[in-house]
């Protein structure tokens, strides 16, 4: 069978991929701990839960408007209002199946052929295959290590060219957990805006800031014509498998992902679209609790992997990823790269990490921290028992 040519231009996610052996693994029996998925291992909490099943018991069961139901819109918009500032009304946001779903509308709605897109390094994964499937060519931005991963006005400023549409900002960072300064995030936004580049703002992980208060760009006064924000009610109220996300942005560039939308998935699903409104109008104790589960988490992990000779790991500013350099393994063992690093780990202690090729490094892994303590303690001590055996 001939594919089209597009799709040699997408590859499989690497999270997904890690993710699917070591639950083949757990399914033969082996005690597999698993730091590659990028999920929460909380549940969703009880009342979104009820929401949903009240959904089912109203027969809350067929199409609704392809961008969702204006209840949906405008809690997002409120949502969004009280707790990052800004000031959206309904015509200017749409509800996704997912934030993964929404990067890819904008994607489709903006990148025209050989467009450039600017992605800070290390980047999520779906993000360079998704401007690459619609034809546009990633110019990637190399962060450092050395100074936390933070991303520059400055350092942005020189991969801009008259191609670049778009600037992609992720903060909280997956796979790094850098967070962009609010001081920095403007000259970041005062450098687009003038230019008449679109800046993505992906927020997926903007509750789970460890020092200091949330932070939207879009909150900055005059900002909205040049600014897209990309959100995800997954990892902010555990609902990964609901798949439910949203895009704040000009009437324009919404009003043409409206039609986009209306003609490949339609609406997301009916009842989730309930669950998403309780979720966003309800009291927001469980992201607290997970916030500071996230954040002992991290106070034990970062430590603990640096005491681990020959790894270093910078520590996170949000998110629940850590990010250790762990290159010092290289040439030792028939070890290479992080992905040979990172199978042996999973084939010889059954610890699964995500190697740092999937995110544009090629001397790293990324280690999920949403996992229990037990887990934890336990991945690490693998992780040093590894290092330690490597000849």
């Amino acid at each position: 069978m001939k594919l089209s040519e597009r799709m040699s231009r997408i590859s499989e996610s690497a999270t997904m991929a890690v993710t699917a052996k070591a639950n083949q693994l757990k399914a033969s029996g082996v005690n597999v701990i698993a730091f590659a998925a990028g999920e929460p291992d909380f549940p969703t909490p009880t009342n979104i839960k009820d929401a949903a099943k009240k959904a089912l018991d109203d027969n809350f069961t067929r199409y609704t408007a392809a961008g969702g139901v204006p209840a949906l819109l405008e809690a997002i918009t409120n949502w969004h209002r009280r707790d990052l500032g800004t000031d959206y009304g309904k015509s200017e946001c749409i509800a996704s199946v997912g934030g993964k779903h929404a990067i890819f509308n904008v994607m489709a709605a903006m990148l025209d052929h050989g467009d450039e897109v600017v992605l800070p390094v290390p980047y999520w994964v779906t993000f360079y295959d998704v401007v690459n499937y619609h034809g546009g060519r990633c110019i990637q931005v190399k962060t450092e290590e050395s100074d936390g991963y933070r991303l520059t006005a400055a350092a942005i400023e020189k991969a801009l060219s008259p191609k670049t549409r778009i600037v992609i900002v992720n903060s909280p960072n997956n796979p790094s957990g850098a967070v962009v300064d609010r001081a920095e995030f403007e000259k970041i936004y005062e450098l687009t805006s003038s230019r008449g580049i679109l800046l993505m703002t992906d927020e997926c992980y903007c509750k789970f800031v460890y020092e200091g208060d949330p932070f939207s760009v879009a909150s900055l006064p005059g900002s909205k014509p040049n600014v897209v924000v990309i959100g995800s009610l997954s990892k902010t109220f555990a609902m990964t498998g609901w798949r439910i996300g949203y895009t704040l942005g000009p009437k324009e560039l919404i009003s043409a992902i409206n039609n986009l939308q209306s003609h490949s998935t339609s609406n997301p699903t009916s009842i989730v679209q309930k669950a998403a409104i309780e979720a966003l109008n309800a009291p927001q104790d469980s992201v607290v609790e997970m916030l500071a589960e996230y954040r002992r988490r991290r106070d034990y992990i970062v430590p603990a992997l640096n005491e681990i000779p020959g790894v270093v790991c910078p520590t996170p500013g949000g998110a629940f990823y850590a990010y250790p350099n762990i290159s010092s393994a290289f040439g030792k063992s028939g070890i290479n790269s992080a992905i040979d690093f990172a199978g042996k780990l999973l084939e010889d202690q059954h610890v699964a990490v995500v190697p740092g090729e999937a995110f544009g490094t090629d001397e790293h892994v990324r280690i999920s921290y949403a996992a229990s303590m037990d887990d934890i303690k336990e991945g690490v001590a693998r992780i040093r028992r590894f290092m330690t055996e490597l000849s």
